[in-house]
Parts: C-alpha cells; sequence; structure tokens
C-alpha cells in the first residue's frame, strides 16, 4: 500500500445539460482551472453511454474489457477521482450505479457517457499531492504515487 496525504482546495460545481458529455466537461473544467489532482461527485441523468463492468478475463494483459452499452435515459449516482497523466492531462475516473426500472449497472462509464436532462456535479481540488496517472501493462493508465 502506498498513500500520501494533501488538503482540499477550491469546490466546483457543474450544471450538466442535454446532451453535455459528462467527462469531457468534467475533464475540461479541470483544465481550464488547472486542477492537479481532485475528487468528483455526480448524481442526475445520463444516456449513450457505454459501462466497463469487468474483464473478459481477469489474468490477461492488456485487459479487455467487457462493456455493457445503453443508449436510453439512466439514473446516475457516481463518485471518482481526477489527476494528471503522463501527458499533463487530466484524466477521470469513475465508477458508478446507473439504472432504469429494474435493470441495474454498475462499473466505470468510460465509453462515452452523455448527460440526460440534468448532471450535478461536485469537484473537490485536493492540494499538495505528487501523483499522475500512468501507463502500466494492464493497457490502463492508473494512479501513481511520487514522493
Amino acid at each position: 500500500m502506498e498513500y500520501t496525504t494533501g488538503t482540499i482546495g477550491r469546490c466546483i460545481v457543474m450544471r450538466l445539460e442535454e446532451d453535455d458529455a459528462v467527462y469531457e466537461c468534467i475533464e475540461t473544467v479541470a483544465r481550464k482551472e488547472d486542477i492537479e489532482c481532485g475528487a468528483i461527485l455526480v448524481i442526475g441523468g445520463v444516456k449513450n453511454g457505454g459501462v466497463v463492468v469487468g474483464p473478459s478475463d481477469q489474468n490477461q494483459r492488456p485487459l479487455k474489457p467487457i462493456v455493457k452499452k445503453f443508449s436510453n435515459a439512466h439514473e446516475i449516482a457516481g463518485i471518482g477521482t481526477l489527476f494528471r497523466n503522463e501527458a499533463n492531462e487530466p484524466v477521470l475516473h469513475m465508477h458508478a450505479s446507473l439504472g432504469k426500472e429494474d435493470s441495474p449497472i454498475v462499473g466505470c462509464p468510460r465509453e462515452g457517457l452523455d448527460c440526460w436532462l440534468v448532471n450535478e456535479i461536485i469537484l473537490l481540488e485536493i492540494k499538495g499531492i505528487d501523483a499522475k496517472r500512468v501507463k502500466e501493462q494492464s493497457g490502463l493508465e492508473l494512479l501513481k504515487l511520487f514522493g
């Protein structure tokens, strides 16, 4: 295990509207506001997504994800982290519970995700952390702590 400590900086509140691209909006605000590290909370509605619901073989590298796609409106409650990658671009890693009627989906909605009606997003900036997302053997950009 590795860990480090930091402090909470700014709190940014976002309201996404119909058809806004969720990941793109969050990463754009992080870039514009020069956020290095952060925590994300998301609630609202989404559509047109693809949720990674696990690897097809947990021992295979690089990982081959199983993706559950949907196009119609679903409710979302998600949490995530935001760190810069090796190219110094902000990258969101979010996991969420999505649902419509009795069809829940839980996983990482990184295969596209558009706002349906409205999303309320809280971005909490974390200050004093030396960390980056680094490409690893898994094929993913995973969190690496420094110092």
